[in-house]
Formats: C-alpha cells, structure tokens, sequence
C-alpha cells in the first residue's frame, strides 16, 4: 500500500509538471509533409480516368498545383470559405492564369473538420458530387495539380484540373 501511494504521488508530481511545463507552450501548427496524400490523390483520379475510358495519362502540372496551393492555404486560413470563390474573389481560373496557366482549368475541393484526411476520404466525397464526379473522368482534362493544407481543426485538398496550355 505504501508503494502505491508514493507511486501515485510521483505521477500527481509528473502530471503537474507537465501541466506547467507545457499549458503556456504555443500549439505547434499542423504542418505536415503532404507529399504523400498530394500524390495519392493524382493516382486515385488517374485510375479512375483509365476505368471509365480515358486513353491519355493525366499529368502532374507545377503551374495547376500552384494554383491548388494558393486556394488549399487560403481555405485553411478563412473558415468562412468553403467552395472554389477565394477570399479576394479570385476564381480557379484566376488562379491559374496568375500561376502561368493559359488553359481551361476547372476545381475539386475536399474539406475535413479535423486535422487529417487521406485519399480515401478525399476521392469519396468527389465521387459522390456529380459535379466533381464530372471533373475528375473528364478524359479531355489532361493536366492536374493537387495541394493539401492542415490546421488543427481542418484539412483542406484542392486539385485544378487543366485541358492544357494554349
């Protein structure tokens, strides 16, 4: 009984310890290598292109994920914004011309209320919008770039699909 009780005095000691040490600590930010789940989703919307017919392979294009990094850090930052207006009123196609792209582009959005999101998640909530449904197995869109953007209360991934440059 004696060790219990200094045992549990120890871990009161260590949890108020911590307690002091770490609640003035700023919150890290949710910054995380997103590599990973940027080139998931290009693979899950390629593949998804090849089963519904589409012959040409859709290509990573630097200037289309530029303008998915723009949009997915201003989603991140403005909770009030949830669709592809950004909050200077830009659209995807201003975007993507302010990144150099000179084609037609059009826009998936994915947002989770929590700090992460996978591919899965991601696909499953185009596929079941017709809309993006229709972005995704356009075969005519050729060209793809996808960024995603964490906070401690939201992930955000955007992919602007391109038909190519003129």
């Amino acid at each position: 009984m004696k060790m219990r009780k200094g045992l549990m005095r120890e871990a009161v000691a260590v949890g108020a310890l911590f307690t002091i040490v770490f609640a003035g600590a700023p919150q890290p930010a949710a910054n995380a290598d997103n590599s990973r789940l940027n080139k998931m989703v290009w693979a899950d919307v390629y593949k998804l292109q090849h089963d519904v017919g589409c012959f040409s392979d859709i290509s990573v294009n630097p200037k289309l994920r530029l303008a998915a990094q723009w949009h997915t850090d201003d989603l991140v930052n403005n909770h009030a914004l949830d669709g592809d207006i950004g909050s200077d009123g830009s659209t995807v196609q201003d975007r993507a011309r302010n990144a150099g792209y000179t084609g037609t582009v059009a826009e998936t959005i994915a947002i989770n209320p929590a700090l992460a999101i996978n591919n899965l998640q991601v696909i499953q909530q185009w596929y079941y919008r017709p809309d993006y449904y229709t972005i995704m197995t356009d075969c005519s869109n050729i060209e793809m770039g996808v960024w995603s953007a964490n906070s401690l209360d939201r992930s955000v991934v955007v992919a602007v699909f391109g038909k190519g440059e003129n």
